[in-house]
């Protein structure tokens, strides 16, 4: 009895280690997070990348996404999208996925709303 309900045991988590092989995440496939923008006070600074930030680019910062690649970003309230270039690292607030310059995130909200929550997907 014992032996079989090892057998079955093992028979279940092998089944389940196949499965999670058969499905892969797509890098491009959209998600879902919020983003901020950065404060004035960056502007003129060099970012992560090791370009000067300028508030008037349509830039923003991930953890994770690598320099160069092209996002778009779209406002789950109102449904307007901007594609940003990544150039700096963070935003290093939890619950957060970009930080945006001032001009990325005035094409698709209100600064005084400070974050939004989003929909990104890679695009380049």
């Amino acid at each position: 009895m014992m032996k079989r309900f090892i057998l079955v045991i093992i028979m279940m988590i092998s089944t389940l280690g196949i499965f999670s092989f058969t499905y892969k995440s797509d890098a491009t496939d959209a998600k879902t997070s919020f983003a901020s923008y950065y404060h004035d006070k960056f502007e003129g600074r060099k970012t992560a990348s090791g370009e000067i930030f300028d508030n008037d680019d349509l830039t923003a910062a991930n953890r994770t996404i690598p320099f160069g690649t092209k996002v778009k970003i779209t406002n789950l309230r109102n449904g307007k999208s901007v594609v940003v270039r990544i150039n700096d690292r963070g935003p290093f607030t939890k619950g957060r996925a970009f930080d945006m310059s001032r001009a990325a995130f005035e094409e698709i909200g209100s600064l005084s709303a400070g974050h939004l929550p989003i929909e990104y997907e890679i695009v380049d």
